[in-house]
């Protein structure tokens, strides 16, 4: 292609050649427009694959932006009590205690059918080959062939069905029926624990979430703050060190906004990991840590604070009923065994009769088999008291979940009692602090109080805020406390 340009490029620029490049010959002529036209076709070439690379490029950067809006943040409503909900369902922990849960019912489907006759089928085919015979000891061999028939075999069925084993199947049933009890203690305890944290972190969040609205509430007084001085700055009523001091508590408050910004993020992140949510998904809490709560008079009545209803003392009860069950099966092997058994067979040669005869023939016959192993009496004697102890240490473990709950029971009422007191206080106290506050900026714009004395105005109100939110998701938090550990959540 490029010669066919060249060739063409020839006929149009070398009757002008005479003009362009006066004083020389026509091939020298010819040669340095041969070399620009050269010259000309490279750039071009490289402004090609400038251009398809900056194409690709461009292509590169819309199909990573498409991405991004494909992957934009999902905003995620729900209630506390949805949270719970989904968490019961969804949560990684929980679905894999179901799992266990359905295991363990294969388990006990499997040890129930141990109590079902065994049916074996059996056969064998042998070729004998000839029997040497030796007379004086090794000398004189002689081969004959296997009579009647070098051939041999048998095929048949036996079984055999426990009628006694000293009530062993009978303790396996049992064990088992305790250990299906026991998974389906532990999806309610593992939903429980998830359940509560699940709250926890709701609860933080909403608490982050009102700090986020105070916060936001304090820049607006602090931007009023700092035009105002800087008013009073103008007309030298105050000081550069005031203005400085207030831009810095501007700043300051800037700060704090970037942090609770930052603990949302984390907070629901939490939660999305909890609920088994999309990656994308941001939890917007639709209830505030101001909601609804239980009065001291009716918590009493729903938290009687029994003992064995808690999670703890409930696993610690199966426990030793299982080991129970441990000792009885021990105790069962000092006991004999009866077993039921029969057998039908088709067997080549006849060997019933002597000489044997080459013929097949079927035999069948049912009997009892009783036998006793006289060493458990000594062997079973050491697994047996080791199992007794163990009984004797899960019964003080029951006891000691026992005077765990009672401890932390009567340690949430005083806590969840205190929290509420305390929103009582700090609900009065907002009130004092915004008039305090609204008194001493008065004050100062008139010049009759320090910016010391407004800035510690402005923090003591922010305190209560805090103070409050931090009692009312408290008291929150205790009463879901109580729910779990009542075995109730």
């Amino acid at each position: 292609m490029l010669k066919q340009l060249e060739s063409k490029l020839s006929f149009t620029i070398c009757p002008k050649i005479d003009e362009a490049l006066p004083g020389t010959d026509l091939s020298s002529r010819y040669v340095t427009v041969r070399s620009v036209f050269r010259l000309k076709i490279d750039d071009l070439k490289i402004s090609i694959k400038c251009l398809v690379a900056l194409l690709m490029l461009l292509f590169i950067a819309l199909s990573g932006n498409a991405q991004q809006k494909n992957r934009r943040d999902v905003i995620y409503p729900i209630s506390l009590d949805q949270a719970i909900m989904l968490s019961k369902s969804q949560n990684k922990d929980v679905q894999a205690a179901k799992l266990e849960e359905t295991a363990v019912r294969s388990d006990q489907i499997a040890t129930k059918v141990l109590a079902m006759p065994d049916i074996e089928l059996q056969g064998n085919y042998q070729r004998y080959t000839k029997l040497t015979l030796f007379n004086d000891f090794l000398y004189h061999a002689n081969s004959v062939s296997v009579f009647p028939s070098p051939n041999a075999g048998m095929a048949g069925a036996v079984t055999t069905f426990n009628l006694y084993a000293g009530g062993r199947q009978k303790t396996a049933n049992a064990a088992q029926s305790y250990k299906v009890l026991l998974a389906g203690l532990n999806v309610m305890d593992r939903g429980g624990d998830v359940s509560l944290h699940v709250a926890t972190d709701y609860l933080e969040l909403e608490a982050l979430n009102d700090q986020l609205r105070y916060i936001k509430e304090q820049i607006v007084r602090a931007e009023t703050r700092v035009r105002n001085i800087n008013s009073l700055y103008v007309n030298q009523k105050v000081t550069r060190s005031d203005v400085l001091r207030a831009q810095l508590n501007l700043s300051s408050v800037n700060l704090d906004l970037e942090r609770t910004q930052n603990d949302i993020k984390i907070a629901s992140k939490k939660l999305v990991v909890l609920l088994d949510l999309p990656d994308n998904s941001v939890i917007n809490p639709t209830d505030s840590a101001n909601m609804q709560r239980v009065s001291p008079k009716k918590i009493h009545s729903l938290f009687p604070g029994i003992a064995d209803d808690s999670y703890s003392v409930r696993k610690a009860v199966l426990a030793i009923k299982l080991q129970t069950e441990e000792v009885n099966a021990i105790k069962s092997n000092n006991r004999p065994a009866i077993t039921l058994i029969s057998t039908y067979s088709l067997n080549y040669p006849n060997a019933l009769v002597y000489p044997h005869v080459d013929q097949a023939y079927a035999l069948g016959y049912a009997g009892l088999n009783i036998s006793y192993s006289l060493s458990s009496i000594y062997k079973n004697k050491l697994a047996l008291a080791a199992a007794r102890i163990r009984s004797e240490e899960l019964l003080l473990q029951k006891q000691s979940a026992s005077d765990s709950f009672n401890q932390e029971f009567s340690s949430l009422l005083i806590k969840y009692q205190e929290a509420l007191d305390r929103i009582k206080v700090n609900e009065q106290s907002i009130e004092q602090a915004r008039v305090n506050y609204r008194i001493v900026n008065t004050k100062y714009l008139n010049q009759l109080a320090l910016l010391t004395d407004l800035l510690d105005a402005d923090n003591l109100l922010q305190e209560v805020r805090y103070n409050l939110v931090e009692a009312q998701t408290n008291a929150q938090l205790f009463y879901f406390r109580l729910l779990y550990l009542s075995g109730k959540l």
